[in-house]
């Protein structure tokens, strides 16, 4: 009985599936590592490679809801990240942030137009893309890497971008819960929110309804490409350095992210918070192989693993909520 009346909520939240993988998992993680892992200094190095990852797959969350795909924030992470260190060098770190977020969002509206004009699938486009930044990041570096010292990185615009902890967490965790709340008033609150997914479902009717569709693609792309380029503003506040291949692979993690968070690939449906406790599950299991030993190399096999096995739960628990 008590099953059957889950039904009605699985059915409205896909996201569910993702918060029961990660209860699982924290259960399992905590009892199987002597402590090396359920300890608060760990937890909140995890909370912060979440929030990293979290930026990037809330802008791909969006560009999902509209039916399309982005697969080029690895590479607009690590050119909002470059874009960071050159700038900050030479002006106030905040000039430096606004900079390396305009880049993201221009590269996102080359997406767009890249897509509108030529008619090709943004899957394409966005892997073209993404080799194309990569390459210019790399040859900006050529080899070495942007950084700003230690001793040089005081102030309250480093503290607040990245370089700082407040409560014992980093400081990119609460632009991201502040972000979050944001967009999540945006997609229930405001007509965006609804045209959004109304052109992920079909864009065909969306548009007959009086939506214009090519502009709400356009925002989504822009709002990508300026999250995943603040989220390297962040990173690069951490660390203080990047090169060449900052942010290489994270696109998977991020688009392996929203999939895990009930997110569908096909468009119209899509959930931030599920999105966000995807990144943290991915950030979890690479923090588990880390302190038990594994070598990361194994983290991509695992990575694959749970998407698919993820992928598949999610269907049958969706089909089962749908089951008379």
């Amino acid at each position: 009985m008590a099953l059957s009346s889950a039904k009605p909520l699985i059915r409205r939240h896909a996201e569910i599936g993702i918060f029961l993988i990660g209860a699982v998992l924290i259960v399992i993680f905590a009892s199987t590592s002597d402590g090396r892992w359920a300890n608060l200094y760990n937890i909140g190095t995890i909370l912060q490679v979440t929030a990293t990852l979290g930026f990037m797959s809330l802008g791909v969350a969006l560009v999902i809801g509209t039916g399309e795909i982005d697969i080029s924030v690895g590479s607009t992470f690590g050119m909002g990240a470059l874009a960071y260190l050159w700038l900050a060098a030479q002006v106030d770190p905040s000039i430096a942030a606004v900079a390396a977020v305009l880049v993201g969002a221009a590269i996102g509206l080359f997406n767009r137009l890249l897509v509108t004009r030529t008619g090709t699938p943004s899957l394409i486009i966005t892997l073209g893309t993404l080799m194309i930044f990569r390459g210019i990041a790399i040859a900006l570096t050529e080899g070495f890497s942007f950084s700003i010292p230690y001793a040089a990185r005081k102030g309250w615009a480093y503290f607040v971008l990245g370089g700082g902890d407040f409560l014992g967490f980093n400081t990119a965790l609460y632009w991201l819960m502040t972000l979050t709340v944001i967009l999540l008033v945006a997609l229930k609150a405001t007509p965006f929110g609804n045209r959004l997914l109304a052109v992920g479902g079909s864009a065909e009717s969306a548009h007959s309804r009086g939506v214009r569709v090519d502009r709400i693609k356009l925002s989504a792309f822009v709002l990508c490409g300026m999250l995943a380029g603040f989220a390297g503003t962040l990173e690069a506040g951490k660390l203080g350095f990047a090169d060449g291949s900052m942010g290489r692979l994270m696109e998977l993690q991020a688009i392996a992210s929203c999939v895990l968070g009930g997110c569908l690939l096909a468009g119209g449906r899509i959930s931030l918070p599920g999105a966000l406790m995807g990144a943290f599950v991915l950030s979890s299991i690479q923090s588990y192989l880390v302190v038990t030993g594994v070598r990361p190399q194994w983290f991509i096999l695992v990575l694959g693993l749970i998407v698919v096995l993820a992928a598949y739960g999610d269907r049958s628990l969706r089909q089962w909520a749908l089951r008379k």
